[in-house]
């Protein structure tokens, strides 16, 4: 396959993924957890151009610098073990991430809020002659509050920020830690990682200020800063810097088409989203990963 479509054109997941793989650094040790097929597909993407020497954990697997023939739809996958450097046991990622010796993790969430503080756990509530419970039950985090808080980095990402209802002013529930919770700042709590760095939705990347609060560094070129504050549930602040979101090289659509031919990563986008396509010399309003 080749890496552009006849017209030279590329689509809105192809470029999403390649701006997750990007915010990787050469030689972080990095990690994404269940049902993450474009983080999944970004750090395969990272380890095949820049970050040669970066070292990948799967999710699910703990398959250490598996090379896969291909992503499959789920991490529980055992096909991600082809060629592992090694296989972690449960308590040794956990035991790792815990004394800082994880650079980096992705995280999602169905609701985000300003301080990048994630919510996989609950959505709503109804009132039951047994009480409250949830509105919408969602899959739980699976030991990622405790990693959220002490890993070096975190990406979060979501491709739901159009909705309205991801990026939100409070959680629901509050699941991963991310730079200030109701509970005090990661340094009030003792927390030793570095909390979310990047946050990349399929309106724009954001990043976060001294204070720990998201800001608006790019728009993709189809998108404007309008668009994301009309979205967006948080007050956004909004520092675009030229140079971020260029577009995609030919090695980096060339990995992300080789190390997904089936296309796990197009699972995360509705199908108006899937439409979007550009063009080269498309440009975002961009910044530096």
């Amino acid at each position: 396959m080749t890496c552009h479509d006849r017209d030279g054109s590329w689509s809105i997941d192809e470029w999403f993924v390649v701006a997750l793989a990007r915010t990787i650094r050469d030689r972080e040790v990095v990690f994404h957890g269940f049902a993450s097929p474009c983080a999944q597909v970004a750090m395969h993407v990272a380890k095949r151009t820049h970050a040669r020497d970066s070292l990948l954990v799967e999710g699910a697997t703990y398959a250490v610098n598996p090379d896969p023939a291909f992503i499959p739809p789920t991490s529980n996958d055992l096909a991600l073990h082809r060629d592992a450097v090694y296989r972690m046991r449960f308590e040794e990622f956990f035991d790792a991430a815990c004394r800082g010796a994880v650079d980096r993790m992705f995280l999602s969430g169905g609701q985000i809020d300003g301080y990048g503080n994630t919510n996989v756990t609950a959505i709503g509530s109804v009132m039951t002659e047994n009480g409250a419970k949830p509105k919408i039950k969602l899959g739980g985090g699976g030991g990622g509050c405790n990693i959220s808080a002490t890993i070096g980095a975190l990406t979060l990402w979501t491709t739901k920020h159009r909705s309205g209802r991801t990026l939100v002013p409070k959680l629901d529930f509050l699941t991963d830690i991310g730079h200030v919770t109701p509970s005090g700042s990661r340094a009030e709590l003792g927390y030793t990682g570095g909390g979310p760095q990047w946050l990349i939705t399929e309106l724009g990347i954001l990043d976060y200020d001294k204070r720990g609060h998201a800001r608006l560094r790019a728009t993709w070129p189809d998108v404007t800063v309008q668009d994301v504050a009309d979205a967006t549930g948080f007050e956004l602040r909004v520092e675009l810097t030229h140079g971020l979101l260029h577009p995609p090289s030919t090695a980096e659509l060339a990995a992300v088409r080789s190390v997904d031919p089936i296309g796990v990563r197009l699972l995360e986008f509705g199908p108006d989203e899937l439409k979007r396509r550009f063009h080269p010399g498309d440009q975002g309003s961009a910044c530096a990963c």
